[in-house]
């Protein structure tokens, strides 16, 4: 049995008006969200007792390129990645690699000494081994063993 529906002007402008809504949201939002929301420099950081390695890939770039600084036991990895302009007034079908500077700051958990930072660049892999302060490191605390001390008991 078939069912009778008052006709509603309104809910039929709410209709249009959802599926207006919809073609904006599937033509402009889906394709920002497969585009990274922002570009950072990946990093590892990992911890001794004595030192924390950084390792950053940054390939494609001149070591000579990269400004690297702690300040405050704040490191900071500064670059840039050129444009290449070898392929010009070429149609691309695809273009994923970015250009332009980027820079990441990261706090270090503990006071470093940084003037015996040392870096090296291999394969596209910034590697920082960043020693520690000598405050920072830890120490062995030897216990002495010695006289026992004897007493006698007090009664309260």
């Amino acid at each position: 049995m078939a069912q009778l529906i008052r006709w509603d002007p309104f809910r039929e402008m709410m209709q249009i008006r959802e599926a207006f809504d919809r073609l904006f949201d599937e033509t402009f939002a889906l394709p920002r969200l497969r585009e990274p929301m922002s570009w950072t420099l990946a990093l590892d950081v990992a911890e001794k007792d004595n030192a924390y390695i950084v390792k950053a890939s940054v390939p494609g770039i001149n070591p000579n390129d990269l400004d690297i600084s702690i300040t405050d036991n704040v490191l900071t990895i500064r670059g840039e990645t050129k444009v290449e302009k070898d392929i010009e007034k070429a149609e691309y079908h695809l273009r994923e690699r970015r250009y332009g500077s980027f820079s990441r700051s990261i706090s270090l958990p503990a006071p470093v000494n940084a003037e015996a930072v040392e870096a090296t660049y291999e394969n596209g892999v910034l590697t920082l081994h960043i020693p520690k302060a000598a405050e920072a490191q830890p120490r062995k605390i030897t216990v002495k063993t010695g006289k026992t001390i004897e007493g006698e008991a007090t009664k309260a």
